[in-house]
């Protein structure tokens, strides 16, 4: 077997990638599996998708070892990830300083893209906030939802909407081309996640994984993590 199986919440997709050459380079392993809404990957690795190392938020990682899945001497953490807007490339950036200036850029917007509002963590996040600025109905017609946040600024990206909008993780608009990251949101509506990485129980290439989440958590990688859109 050359290849690591992964499962990993979409907001460490970049930063897998930037490490994978390096990966191969030392260990001989391909990366392969899934990115996407924490959820889903969380209830993936409980139906026994075969998986070595699994990127979750902290909170799902803690249930997981709780629940055997994940080995919990193993669990580190790779760095938290802000909720933040995203526009097309070219579009003026859109300046938030407080959650007023928040509700009128989602008012003024004519399309919302955003990651799947139940099972992500950015999505379930999103839809808290339309909740809190009081704006849900009004702009329930305009959002976009998608699977996971990177599937979602690739359409924002696609669109034709003339004054389209993004709201995910800042990894995930960091890694999409065609998206620009317009800043994080606003104090009373923020939101940073930290984002773990574990082996999983079941693993098939245990030393292999285990050097993966090194090489991902190393300190060398301080400045790869911060391009990507983690911060410490």
């Amino acid at each position: 077997m050359t290849t690591l199986n992964i499962l990993s919440g979409g907001a460490a997709q970049g930063l897998v990638g930037s490490v994978g050459p390096a990966f191969k380079a030392e260990t001989g392993f391909d990366i392969a599996g899934e990115f996407g809404a924490v959820g889903v990957m969380a209830d993936k690795l409980r139906s026994g998708v075969p998986t070595d190392v699994v990127i979750l938020t902290a909170a799902l990682i803690a249930g997981l070892a709780d629940e055997r899945l994940v080995v919990r001497g193993s669990i580190t953490d790779i760095g938290r990830v802000e909720t933040a807007l995203a526009v097309r490339t070219g579009d003026p950036l859109v300046k938030i300083t407080d959650a007023a200036s928040l509700r009128d850029a989602l008012l003024a917007a004519d399309a919302i893209f955003v990651p799947d509002t139940k099972a992500s963590t950015a999505g379930i996040h999103v839809a808290k906030v339309l909740a809190q600025l009081g704006i849900d109905s009004d702009v329930a017609n305009r959002v976009r939802v998608f699977p996971n946040g990177a599937t979602a600024m690739r359409h924002l990206a696609e669109s034709e909407a003339r004054r389209p909008i993004g709201c995910t993780q800042s990894t995930e608009i960091i890694s999409t081309k065609g998206v620009t990251l317009s800043g994080a949101l606003p104090p009373g509506c923020e939101l940073a996640t930290m984002y773990t990485a574990a082996l999983a129980t079941q693993a098939s290439a245990a030393p292999q994984a285990q050097r993966l989440i090194a090489l991902l958590t190393s300190s060398d990688a301080q400045e790869l993590r911060g391009r990507s859109g983690f911060v410490a």
